[in-house]
């Protein structure tokens, strides 16, 4: 890897990092400032989500939820990709859910073109066939 390439790879793992340290601290527009205008985001087990003011509307439809914990486990960046593994501790419905997720986030420009998040929706779905907590 050149010096450039690994410079560009060292600032888009800095980026995703602060990128999920945001979710933390509900920092909406750091979250979205992340994004290309193109973007995709897509939560395998359901729709995407596409272009930037469409991310915009539901990642502030967060902004009242209490924020969880998202423990990045490892972390992997290239030029053009970031993909991590992390656990996310958070609140549905009153209830805690623990969601072990891979991310991968395709970077264009040292923004977020596309981000994939796989993971199992069974812990979610459970949180809200419960009586709310």
């Amino acid at each position: 890897m050149s010096g450039d390439d690994a410079d560009t790879a060292a600032a888009n793992d800095r980026l995703i990092r602060d990128f999920i340290a945001a979710w933390e601290r509900r920092d909406s527009d750091f979250i979205i400032g992340c994004f290309t205008d193109d973007a995709v985001y897509h939560s395998m087990p359901l729709s995407p989500i596409e272009g930037k003011q469409a991310i915009a509307d539901w990642v502030r439809g967060f902004e009242t939820t209490k924020p969880g914990r998202l423990e990045v486990r490892h972390q992997i960046a290239a030029v053009d990709v970031v993909m991590n593994e992390r656990t996310d501790r958070i609140v549905l419905n009153g209830h805690s859910v623990t969601l072990p997720i891979t991310g991968v986030f395709e970077m264009h420009d040292g923004r977020v073109r596309a981000w994939r998040e796989y993971f199992d929706l069974t812990p979610a779905k459970e949180a809200y066939e419960q009586p709310h907590g």
